[in-house]
């Protein structure tokens, strides 16, 4: 099983999110168990196909 950091808060009705490696891309819901549903399938989607994901490297220089 495999542990994601989310970030949330709740602005008017809805609670916002992000996963935390993908702070582009935010979701919402009514509830906190609509919204990790969510991003279960946010997730998924990423997994599956990460055209359009900002990814990390490092580059060295002299």
């Amino acid at each position: 099983m495999k542990s994601l950091e989310y970030t949330y808060w709740k602005d008017g009705e809805f609670f916002l999110r992000y996963l935390n490696d993908y702070p582009d891309h935010m979701t919402q819901g009514n509830t906190l168990k609509e919204l990790e549903e969510m991003l279960k399938s946010l997730y998924e989607d990423f997994s599956a196909n990460e055209n359009g994901v900002k990814q990390r490297g490092t580059l060295v220089v002299a």
